[in-house]
């Protein structure tokens, strides 16, 4: 199989997956896989749906996805460049953090996503997905920056866009962290990249 067809399978496991207790599973209308190329260098990843996520089954599509479409603009991007998912794959009920099984729950469908996608850079959207990546790093401090998680790999994290829609003067300090992730992608892993464009499409790929 393809990247893209295996990404495509685990698109459709999870918009089939029901029946398994957790209450975002149960309750929310629609399941939402992550969306983008299978092979994006940058791959941005929310904590949970929110309202109009959970309505169309598309991530990022309410305001908080208009304001991140203006910040993947502003560094020369447009979703068809980048891979934009959420640690949770169901909205929460009254958009409620998710709870500690929840994520546990849901975060081998993410891991599966980094192992397809293989991106060069990892960006956490504000402070609950960046918990899931590096447990204790405050996002007002490591926002704008290249970090590590314990795995190794790269993370840029940033203020989540709806951060901005609350307090609107946090709009332009959003529009400058994210104005170094074209830096940070410079100086993180490259080697996938020249690995894959001289790998033919009909290689078989192990997960």
């Amino acid at each position: 199989m393809t990247r893209e067809q295996r990404l495509e399978a685990l698109r459709d496991e999870i918009r089939r997956h029901h029946g398994c207790g957790f209450e975002p599973c149960e309750t929310s209308t629609h399941a939402v896989p992550g969306e983008g190329t299978a092979r994006a260098r940058v791959m941005f990843v929310g904590e949970a749906p929110g309202a109009q996520e959970d309505r169309t089954g598309r991530p990022f599509v309410g305001a908080a996805g208009k304001l991140l479409d203006e910040l993947l603009e502003s560094v020369g991007m447009t979703r068809d460049d980048v891979y934009i998912t959420n640690v949770l794959k169901a909205r929460p009920p009254g958009n409620r953090d998710p709870r500690a099984a929840e994520v546990a729950h849901s975060w081998p469908w993410l891991e599966q996503e980094l192992a397809i996608v293989e991106p060069d850079v990892i960006v956490p959207l504000g402070r609950h997905a960046l918990a899931r990546f590096a447990p204790g790093l405050k996002v007002t401090e490591a926002k704008g920056k290249l970090v590590h998680d314990e795995a190794g790999r790269a993370l840029f994290p940033l203020l989540h866009p709806a951060v901005a829609l609350r307090a609107r003067d946090r709009r332009q300090e959003l529009f400058d962290d994210i104005a170094g992730l074209p830096a940070a992608l410079e100086s993180g892993p490259g080697v996938r990249v020249a690995r894959e464009e001289a790998e033919p499409e009909s290689v078989q790929r192990q997960p």
